[in-house]
């Protein structure tokens, strides 16, 4: 008999009832959508763009669609959203923009750095295009952000400038050709063991953030054959993805005599980059601190070949277990052009299931680690198997593949498939995940009170 539900609402779910759900997620018309329906437009008058639309930009959007940034075009001006309004209720309203792919009202949703706009947001921008995308009083406009112009570390908002900084080898990338790797080994550069709470790796800037498909810093360590040996991946680098903490209780060794491998993936876009580097910030605990867990990183396969004929789909599954209690930290999925979704479930000892995320319309050209909030990261006795299924897609209903009329196979290549997840995963002992199990149904009881003691005794509303 297990003694953890790790969430308050999780029920058990067959496995075959996936498929089913990724149907009924396609089917179901956005929640926005419904909203507007629902409310018939009430408040469509009252939306402008310079009062309503316009701080919900600048909060989401115009970090990656401003000049010199990211994004296909500007979205700072109303006379530059103006022009794309239509389009943006578009993809709001199915919230493929912002892009972060995943589902929402499954699994676990209180996720770390969410991207996801809320309902209201989303209503204002579909009230605001149905009305007829008015631009409103420019003096109700917020103060214009002063975006920087260099490259900025993305996790220095939140933990300021890394510690270190470890550097790959120098290489030219041409202005022609296929797909190439380069894969050189550096030291790290330290002068004692640290234990490290965050990992960021990030192209050059500008030319390496277009040249760049991804990059992985592998760390190597010596064995007692005096041998290097991989021991864990520290980060990647991934249109999109912004890094990993490490939970607080938790940390990852870097020892001085440790080795990066460096697995960088070029593509030619048509100009020469030379000496391009790639780069991976550190950031580590203070001085004397002991983690009680080690959190490590790794790519977890699925397994089965990819065999996606002309206007063909495929489906593949990896089935992954610990002989010791595990807390799953974060979760992301990885595919190319074709992977169209990608769940992650624990089956239980004792033969529970649990959908802990799910993750539909995945698009690779933007790649998110999801990292759960502390009080819902998954908590697994010994002997949890987590299962991951991935969905893929040739059909010409699939927007992003090259062409719908040939074959593709699993590969390493761009315009190849490829089938894993990324997990961070810490490693308990059995009186640390008892003790967590604990701790979180002991807060579980007192958030319950808290309600109750907030309804009222005497059956009255006590708003």
């Amino acid at each position: 008999m297990r003694s953890l539900h790790v969430r308050p609402d999780r029920v058990s779910t067959p496995l075959a009832v996936l498929a089913l759900g990724i149907v009924a997620t396609l089917a179901a018309p956005p929640v926005a959508a419904q909203q507007s329906a629902a409310n018939g437009g009430a408040h469509e008058n009252e939306v402008t763009f310079s009062k309503d639309v316009a701080p919900i930009l600048q909060a989401n959007c115009e970090i990656c669609h401003r000049p010199a940034s990211v994004g296909p075009m500007s979205l700072m001006t109303y006379q530059e959203v103006r022009r794309f309004a239509s389009r943006a209720r578009d993809l709001v309203s199915k919230r493929l923009m912002p892009p972060y792919h995943l589902d929402t009202g499954v699994g676990i949703q209180e996720i770390k750095d969410d991207w996801r706009l809320t309902d209201d947001e989303i209503e204002t921008v579909v009230a605001w295009v149905d009305a007829g995308a008015r631009e409103g009083d420019p003096a109700d406009l917020p103060p214009p952000i002063e975006w920087p112009n260099e490259q900025k570390w993305q996790l220095e908002d939140i933990l300021g400038p890394p510690d270190h900084v470890i550097k790959s080898k120098p290489f030219d990338v041409p202005a022609e050709g296929g797909d190439t790797w380069w894969r050189p080994r550096v030291p790290t550069g330290l002068d004692e063991d640290k234990w490290a709470m965050a990992f960021e790796t990030r192209p050059s800037f500008p030319a390496g953030r277009q040249v760049v498909h991804h990059a992985i810093p592998r760390l190597l360590r010596l064995n007692e054959e005096g041998e290097y040996r991989r021991i864990q991946s520290l980060s990647e680098y991934a249109m999109g993805k912004v890094g990993e903490i490490v939970p607080g209780d938790a940390a990852r060794l870097l020892k001085a005599s440790d080795m990066i491998e460096w697995d960088a993936h070029y593509y030619p876009m048509g100009y020469d980059v030379p000496g391009d580097q790639v780069e991976l910030g550190v950031w580590f605990h203070e001085e004397g601190y002991e983690p009680e867990f080690q959190q490590d990183l790794r790519l977890y396969p699925l397994r089965g070949d990819i065999a996606l004929a002309p206007g063909g789909t495929a489906m593949t599954q990896g089935f992954h277990r610990w002989d010791h209690p595990v807390r799953i930290d974060s979760y992301q999925p990885h595919g190319h052009v074709h992977l169209h979704a990608m769940s992650i479930q624990a089956v239980y000892p004792d033969g529970d299931v649990e959908l802990i995320s799910m993750v539909t319309d995945f698009d690779a050209r933007w790649h998110h680690s999801y990292i759960y909030e502390d009080d819902v990261a998954p908590l697994l006795p010994a002997g949890t198997v987590v299962v991951l299924t991935g969905w893929y897609d040739n059909t010409t209903e699939n927007e992003l593949t090259p062409d719908p009329d040939i074959w593709y196979a699993r590969g390493s290549r761009t315009m190849d498939e490829m089938s894993h997840a990324w997990i961070a995963v810490t490693h308990l002992t059995e009186d640390g995940y008892q003790r967590l199990v604990e701790e979180r149904e002991a807060k579980l009881a007192t958030d319950s009170e808290d309600d109750s003691s907030g309804s009222g005794n005497d059956g009255t509303d006590s708003r």
